[in-house]
């Protein structure tokens, strides 16, 4: 007879926790599943609208983190787990996991304080912690970049929100300077034209404002010209390499002499 009870007892217990098991297995798996899908329905949505692509990467990956947090509750929620308990474990679980990764929710709020204040966005080129490159998409906790050698990128957002930042995309024009060595006894005047000539000849170099050339140091082994140039963004690195090789070029013809460092030495036999 006791043995009768305690498998009836048995059974009851199974049939009722093993339905709840089943039933958390299925709202794990529907919700995962349904998660899946209103990420995609919300990704199509973005791609029509006209939200920032920043705002749109942060938005996805936000809505992806909630969305998981809930299903898991609710799965917990078919065991039997108790929610208002579970709730102020999960409360000081999350302060301790919060207090050991300060650093992480540093990422978080950086991302945010990126996303209001918009330093850079996607598509910008910046450079920053030592990195540079093109800026592909803005996350939770990081941003991705890719170097100009194609290289993926991942900085922490927490030092981009805070730290100091080139962005070379938000100005629609930018300033080329170069410094031209010409040797002592070399003829100031045809230098002059010469690099007056090259810019003219550049249809890229703006004349407004104008392009300057001057005379900025005598140092040990040179006269040292300085040119400064105007040029829409885009043409910065083109423009630069151009006229750095007709410089070279041009000099050698005339008869301008680009010196390199050197020294004398005499000997004084008595």
């Amino acid at each position: 007879m006791l043995d009768t009870d305690l498998f009836a007892q048995g059974y009851a217990l199974l049939l009722e926790y093993g339905l709840n098991l089943l039933q958390a297995i299925a709202v794990l798996v529907g919700g995962l599943w349904g998660t899946s899908l209103i990420n995609r329905f919300l990704k199509r949505i973005f791609e029509r609208s006209e939200l920032d692509a920043s705002l749109k990467g942060f938005l996805l990956s936000l809505s992806s983190i909630l969305l998981k947090i809930m299903v898991y509750i609710s799965a917990l929620g078919m065991l039997g787990v108790e929610m208002t308990s579970f709730i102020a474990i999960l409360g000081a679980a999350g302060l301790a996991i919060g207090m050991a990764l300060s650093g992480t929710l540093q990422n978080f709020a950086g991302g945010v304080m990126i996303l209001l204040f918009k330093p850079y966005k996607v598509g910008d080129f910046i450079e920053a912690q030592g990195y540079a490159g093109t800026v592909k998409e803005i996350q939770i906790f990081v941003s991705i970049l890719t170097s100009p050698d194609n290289k993926t990128i991942f900085i922490p957002n927490g030092p981009l929100a805070t730290g100091s930042l080139i962005n070379y995309s938000t100005q629609d024009t930018r300033r080329i300077e170069w410094t031209i060595g010409i040797a002592y006894g070399d003829d100031l005047d045809v230098a002059y034209s010469v690099l007056n000539k090259i810019l003219e000849e550049e249809d890229r170099v703006f004349s407004d404002p104008a392009p300057y050339i001057g005379l900025t140091d005598l140092a040990d082994s040179s006269v040292n010209i300085t040119v400064r140039a105007w040029v829409s963004s885009g043409d910065f690195f083109a423009v630069k390499q151009s006229l750095t090789e007709r410089v070279y070029r041009e000099f050698d013809s005339h008869g301008l002499n680009i010196p390199f460092p050197q020294t004398d030495i005499r000997i004084y036999k008595p």
